[in-house]
């Protein structure tokens, strides 16, 4: 390949720093030891499938614009919704426009494209993955409260207010309706 792969390492090296960034709105739940960013990012993209597929969207494009859309927290750290009312949020697209400088042009152009429809929500993929975004918040706070956390019960509340695909509001009902181990239960064939 021809193209100057350095800035995208660079970007690779950056990235593996979302695997230290907590979400910090955890933090006002009493969570002592919150997901990362890079956690949040992976669930929300296997979510913004599964909704996808069910929306008739493209589940492939739905959790590519998903496992991107905090990518940019690697520069400005994970801000809660009451620190963005002192702190002006910076512009999603411009962070990662300086995010890919220096990348393959092909590539650059790709991933600014990228967040700016995930941030517009210019596409049905991208309601679905901020769909998902809002379920995997849910679902974690549903974790959080299993763990004695009651305060998470604040983001399980705001987050479902907020889905708008049929799919992501079925989820949560369906998720509402089981607890954290259910699964392990069914997988074993125990009686619930």
């Amino acid at each position: 390949m021809a193209d100057d792969l350095s800035a995208v390492a660079r970007f690779l090296y950056e990235a593996g720093t979302l695997k230290n960034t907590a979400r910090t709105g955890w933090w006002m739940a009493g969570v002592k030891q919150p997901e990362s960013v890079a956690e949040h990012s992976w669930r929300t993209s296997l979510i913004a499938s599964i909704i996808a597929k069910l929306e008739g969207a493209d589940p492939a494009r739905a959790a590519f614009l998903a496992v991107w859309h905090d990518t940019q927290e690697t520069r400005t750290g994970d801000v809660n919704h009451l620190g963005k009312r002192y702190s002006p949020s910076a512009d999603p697209a411009a962070v990662t426009a300086d995010q890919t400088a220096g990348m393959p042009e092909l590539l650059a152009s790709t991933l600014q494209e990228l967040v700016a429809e995930y941030e517009g929500k210019d596409s049905a993929e991208a309601v679905c993955a901020r769909d998902a975004d809002k379920l995997e918040c849910m679902l974690q706070g549903l974790e959080y409260k299993a763990q004695g956390y009651a305060g998470a019960q604040r983001w399980i509340d705001n987050s479902r207010a907020r889905l708008t695909t049929e799919t992501g509001r079925r989820l949560a009902e369906e998720l509402l309706g089981q607890g954290p181990l259910d699964w392990l239960r069914a997988a074993l064939g125990e009686k619930g």
